[in-house]
Formats: structure tokens, sequence, C-alpha cells
């Protein structure tokens, strides 16, 4: 059975470190975070980010990167986008030359304006998947239905994944517009921050329905203009992502849409939380792309100024509404 490691041990890293070792597979989580190592070994609980959650016995749990690289044959990153760098600084000299990334955080770097699995190619050369869709953690390991698509250049590579991660209730579709799968996954984190202010404001459903939607036509609009496919928005890593994320308080980014609305900073709102809300810093990042590429991306711009700019939500509500009159589809 081949060496698994997942780096990462938030929710999502802890939840596919369970769902491969539950197949079988031989499997290395590993945390930064030294005291919670020591937790779950001592306890099988990851308090922290799955707290009712028991994890298998035969899951190892390290805080040694090279201890935990040094066999895999398939290396899984859970590390928050901006955080990515900083880890495979360390992880890229410990990889065994035969290794294969799967890539599955979703948001896109400060500075570089990267996506993770460019930070990952960049840093390590080696091959990397994404792994991308709607699949909340907290649902997974349930073992409740899920989809998900997997990006990859290689075909072989591709279906040699599909079979280690698919289950029963875990359903693994390929796809090779790795671009369009993580600009997606990212992107639809600002439109969820969107989504929670509208909630909060009790926009109503009509609204919540208008900002899916033209949502979708702005994260399209930037993924096409540098690289990605179109069609790709209409599946799992697009609209099947963005629906997940903008209808759900388990959406973390959701929910700090939903705080922003009721009045709270954004410094108050980070402060209440160790689980990481990647539309925060995507928002800044998906903005000076929009710019870089002169994209036209009102929603995103908004979301922007309120988390950065400070400006009232019911103000940017109001100016996305008056903005100037025109077609539905155009270019």
């Amino acid at each position: 059975m081949s060496y698994i490691t997942v780096i990462g041990a938030g929710s999502w890293g802890t939840t596919l470190a369970c769902l491969l070792s539950d197949k079988g597979y031989d499997v290395t989580l590993w945390a930064f975070e030294k005291d919670l190592v020591h937790e779950i070994n001592q306890t099988r609980i990851n308090s922290i980010y799955l707290p009712d959650v028991t994890i298998p016995d035969n899951l190892k749990v390290t805080n040694n990167i090279e201890e935990a690289l040094k066999k895999a044959r398939y290396v899984v990153n859970a590390v928050p986008a901006q955080y990515t760098r900083l880890v495979f600084k360390e992880a890229a000299a410990c990889l065994n030359n035969e290794a294969v990334i799967i890539s599955v955080s979703k948001g896109i770097e400060r500075g570089t304006l990267l996506t993770v699995s460019s930070i990952l190619k960049e840093m390590t050369n080696h091959p990397v998947t994404v792994l991308s869709g709607p699949s909340f953690a907290k649902e997974v390991i349930k073992k409740l239905p899920t989809a998900v698509t997997l990006a990859t250049g290689d075909n072989n590579t591709g279906i040699a994944l599909q079979e280690i991660f698919n289950t029963q209730y875990f359903r693994v579709y390929t796809h090779d517009d790795i671009i369009g799968a993580e600009m997606g996954g990212a992107l639809k984190n600002v439109m969820a921050i969107a989504a929670g202010i509208a909630e909060s404001l009790g926009l109503g459903n009509n609204a919540r329905a208008s900002l899916i939607t033209r949502g979708l036509i702005e994260m399209t609009r930037l993924a096409v203009a540098i690289g990605a496919r179109e069609r790709t928005f209409s599946g799992l890593s697009g609209i099947g992502d963005l629906v997940l994320t903008c209808t759900s308080p388990l959406s973390r980014n959701y929910t700090v849409g939903m705080k922003l609305g009721q009045g709270l900073k954004l410094k108050e709102i980070l402060g209440l939380t160790k689980s990481v809300a990647e539309g925060v810093a995507t928002a800044e990042s998906a903005y000076a792309l929009s710019q870089k590429y002169s994209i036209e991306m009102p929603i995103i711009e908004q979301v922007y100024k309120i988390l950065y700019e400070d400006k009232d939500p019911s103000l940017a509500v109001k100016d996305l509404m008056e903005r100037s009159l025109k077609s539905e589809f155009y270019g």
C-alpha cells in the first residue's frame, strides 16, 4: 500500500487523513503544533479542529517534517494558502524523488498572486494535482455523500489518485483544468463572505440567488483571463463549491461575512477563532488580480473595500445596485 502524508492537521487535513487511513493506507499526518500532535497521540482527539471525532489508531501523527515525508509517495498539502510557502521551505528538501503532491488548500497567495499549486511547483518541482469541490470537512468525516474534482495534468496520475481517494461516500471525478479548479475553490470563499454579509443584513433569497449567479460570472471572468476554461465553472469546483459556501453557516467565510454584516470589525472577527477563513486574504489577492488584468469584478471589489477600507456593508450593497445598467452577457 502507498505511503501517504498529509501536511496540515486542520479540519480538512485531518478529515482526509482519516479517510485514507480508513481505506487501509499507511498514512502520516503532520501538524505544526507540537501540543496538538501530543494530544492526538495520547487521546486520538483533535480538540482544536475536529473535537467530536476519534482519530483512527493506525493514523500516525508527527511534528517532524522529515520523518513525515521521507517515505511518502503521495503528499497531501492541507496547509492554508498563506502559509504553504513557509511550510514547504523546509518540506521541499524532505520529499523523495517520486513524490506526487495533491493540493487541497483553497486560496491565492498575497503579494505573488499565485495559486497554491503554482507555489508548490515553484518550490518543489514535483507534479502537483488539485482536489477541490463542495466538501465541508464536518460532513465528510461523518461519511455523508460528497462529490469532488481531482484536476491533474497527467491522466495516469489522475486515475491512480481517483482510486486512492474514492470511497462509498466520497466520489472523485477527474478533470484536467488545474487553474480552473483552483480559482473556483479560491474565489468562492470571497463570494461566501459576500453571502454572509447579505444574510446578516436581511437582504433575502432573491439577493442570495443574484449574488451566487453574478459571483460565478466574476469568478469565471477572472479565471479565464489567466488560463482556465469556462466549462470548469459549471462543475463541482465552480458552481458546486460556490453554492455550498454561499448557503451554509458551516462555511468559515460565510460566518465571517455574517459578523461583518452585524457590525464587527475584521480584527475582532479573526480573533474569535483559530480556523482560517481563506477568503479574507484571497479577497485582497483577487482584487489585485482584477486590477492587473483589468477585469471588472464589482462584488470582489466591494468585499475588498469592506474588509480593508472599512466600508459600511450597507453602502457597499447600495453601490452594487446603483451601478450603470448593462447587458447581462457581454464580451
